[in-house]
């Protein structure tokens, strides 16, 4: 009489796959969650800080942001050619770009200028296609006009003609922005994408939390 086999309680059932090891499944885990976190860098959300007061009063230095990046276009994560076209920066969009003068550099600023607008300014006032365009947001924080002395191109500048997929851009802060009065055009190649909410602030000086700035969106 054959003798009857005693049952290993631990062993896998017939045709099941071994448990993974613990090392392993975290790992898997860890691993999906990094590529899916690239991923939503790469095409729809990026994390950007604010280390200047060139956007005050919208943005304060030590907020940080989050930044919609397929709004104009899923874009090559590389190259930021734009791969498929979604839509187009429109007036007064805040944008974050690549600073033309240096690609390693991102700068935020406010769109003023479309392509084949005829940009102008007059004692600080800007004139699109000869007409006062006014930002709400836009604040001076300096009395003095320059004109002949220091720099005009702050507080006169253009007539200038933006070419076809550039963008003309100025900071909120117009008495204290170093934007496309003085270096240029922003290509449309080089935007990352459209500034979109506060996700965190705080006050460095300070060492203080702004926390009725976060949450807040970016318009």
């Amino acid at each position: 009489m054959p003798l009857l086999s005693k049952k290993n309680p631990s062993a896998a059932p017939a045709g099941a796959s071994p448990k993974k090891p613990l090392w392993r499944e975290y790992g898997e885990a860890l691993l999906i969650a990094l590529v899916l976190a690239l991923l939503i860098r790469a095409f729809l959300v990026q994390a950007f800080s604010i280390p200047s007061g060139s956007m005050q009063d919208t943005l304060e230095i030590g907020d940080y942001l989050l930044v919609n990046k397929l709004v104009y276009g899923i874009r090559n994560p590389f190259t930021n050619q734009v791969w498929i076209p979604v839509s187009q920066p429109k007036r007064g969009d805040v944008v974050v770009f690549i600073y033309p003068k240096d690609p390693s550099v991102d700068y935020i600023k406010r769109v003023i200028g479309l392509p084949g607008d005829i940009v102008e300014i007059r004692n600080k006032s800007v004139y699109i296609n000869g007409q006062e365009y006014r930002t709400p947001q836009a604040v001076f924080k300096d009395a003095n006009i320059y004109r002949g002395a220091g720099d005009p191109r702050r507080d006169y500048f253009g007539p200038v003609t933006v070419p076809p997929g550039n963008y003309f851009v100025m900071g909120d802060n117009r008495d204290h922005s170093y934007d496309s009065r003085f270096w240029g055009f922003v290509r449309a190649d080089q935007l990352r994408g459209k500034a979109l909410v506060i996700y965190f602030s705080i006050d460095w000086e300070k060492y203080g939390l702004r926390l009725g700035r976060i949450g807040k969106l970016i318009n």
